[in-house]
């Protein structure tokens, strides 16, 4: 990026807010995805205002742009393709406002989380999305990816937890979509935006949605001897006419990572774990609780245990979220992969993942939103090896299509980005694709805003044809390629 253009930054930002130097670049290659690209320069306002004045000069001189939280994302969506300006939202993290009367809460972009929870828990409310992240990722980053949460089963994901949103555009005007209340006239621009990975403008202020605390949860872990045996009873427990708060499965080689790292309690001779959360009033919970005791019980649980104080409570999610941390123990490297499927069909889709690893010769590690059969497959693999790295990626495509084949999808939560972008054609075809690239050029006509994000280039998918995390091009990507609209 050149001098000028960074000296611009620096007077809009201030000098110590803008980065330029390859050393201090390196850090914001990548995000928690295996793709990576270095940016042209990393800048962090401290304002809306200068937020929409760094796009605006953006504009002016032709740069592409992205917005970045705090890179937690797991499919390239904060990653700097064509060498992009980074415009990083870390300054912006105040909350502006909570009110409990209404039940909503105002916050910056840049807010974690797990903050703006523990500041409604002060009024006796709380913000339920929460992603297994919800530590560090940042509620900018939510909405882009419309991400879900370990409680999105019985309480939707974050595009139901947001009133509004003021939003700079790609074109540097500042505009506010939605507001305090759930609905607002005309189109929904607001649900168009929640989910569009930061390619139709980048949110300065954000309108959540509060709710009471429950009054009491119970925590539930039922144990199996089979893979096959636990899928049914997701499916039996929902066909029981039962919603639970929560519910969430790992596999044999997770929970054994987990044990090895958070000690959580789990068994690790089961092949499969479930952990279920029913939540509301007293009386509902004893008497739901008890059904779902039943119901694992029925379906071959060879034990369920109920979390009978907090810090055990505790102790079960802990292990439940730093599950993908976990893996490390495990790998030194492990590709993150989001296909969903309808629930009923999760047992053969579990077979079909152990298919892949054999035929790759991968290991792949499993924990994923049972409830809704959002499926986590983990593939582990050497990043210094690229041959390894190159069948990750191709058994992430398979799994994808074989999410596909079973009526499911390539994303549930983690977004399209530049990971999956070649896997749209499985689920959508040209004329889809042709109606989406159009609502993003009324947006993002220039396509500066995130740029080569999403939609498929001419490669195809199952190819690996991407720059990886071992810094090397796979031999598909010898040249560059545009958009194939």
């Amino acid at each position: 990026m050149d001098a000028a253009f960074v000296e611009r930054l620096r007077k809009i930002a201030g000098r110590r807010h803008v980065l330029s130097e390859a050393a201090d670049l390196y850090g914001y290659e990548s995000d928690a995805s295996i793709d990576r690209s270095l940016p042209g320069a990393v800048v962090f306002p401290g304002s809306a205002d200068e937020v929409a004045a760094i796009v605006a000069a953006c504009n002016e001189r032709g740069y592409p742009f992205v917005a970045r939280g705090a890179g937690t994302g797991l499919s390239g969506g904060a990653v700097a393709e064509s060498s992009a300006l980074i415009i990083a939202t870390a300054r912006l993290r105040r909350i502006l406002e909570i009110d409990p009367d209404n039940r909503l809460a105002v916050v910056e972009p840049g807010v974690p989380n797990a903050e703006i929870g523990a500041a409604a828990r002060a009024y006796g409310l709380q913000y339920i999305p929460d992603p297994s992240s919800m530590a560090v990722c940042t509620i900018g980053g939510n909405i882009a990816e419309n991400s879900g949460g370990l409680h999105c089963l019985a309480y939707g994901v974050t595009a139901n937890h947001v009133l509004g949103v003021e939003v700079v555009t790609a074109d540097g005007d500042t505009v506010r979509l939605g507001g305090r209340v759930a609905d607002a006239p005309g189109y929904d621009l607001l649900g168009l935006f929640v989910g569009s990975e930061g390619t139709l403008g980048i949110v300065t202020k954000a309108v959540v949605r509060l709710t009471p605390l429950f009054e009491t949860s119970r925590t539930m872990l039922a144990v199996y001897d089979s893979i096959e045996q636990a899928s049914r009873a997701v499916s039996d427990i929902v066909a029981a006419g039962i919603i639970p708060g929560a519910l969430e499965m790992m596999d044999r080689l997770t929970t054994i990572a987990v044990e090895e790292s958070v000690h959580a309690g789990f068994p690790t001779d089961a092949a499969a774990i479930l952990i279920i959360e029913v939540d509301g009033l007293i009386e509902g919970v004893e008497e739901t609780s008890a059904a779902v005791r039943r119901a694992c019980e029925r379906g071959g649980a060879r034990e369920v245990r109920t979390a009978r104080t907090e810090e055990e409570r505790d102790r079960i999610w802990r292990g439940r979220k730093e599950a993908f941390g976990a893996i490390g123990r495990l790998s030194p490297a492990c590709y993150v992969q989001d296909g969903v499927v309808p629930r009923t069909r999760l047992p053969e889709m579990l077979r079909e993942i152990a298919d892949v690893s054999n035929r790759h010769g991968l290991r792949i590690a499993n924990v994923f939103h049972a409830g809704d059969g959002n499926i986590h497959p983990l593939i582990l693999f050497d990043s210094n090896q690229p041959a390894e790295v190159e069948r990750a990626v191709v058994a992430g495509d398979e799994i994808l299509a074989a999410c596909v084949r079973r009526g499911g999808s390539i994303s549930g939560e983690h977004g399209i980005g530049t990971e999956k972008r070649d896997c749209m054609t499985l689920q959508f075809g040209p004329a889809d694709l042709a109606l989406m690239a159009r609502v993003k050029a009324v947006f993002n006509g220039r396509d500066l805003c995130n740029p080569l994000k999403m939609f498929p280039t001419s490669r195809r998918c199952g190819e690996g044809a991407r720059k990886l995390a071992s810094g090397k091009l796979s031999p598909a990507m010898s040249a560059a390629v545009g958009p194939a609209f």
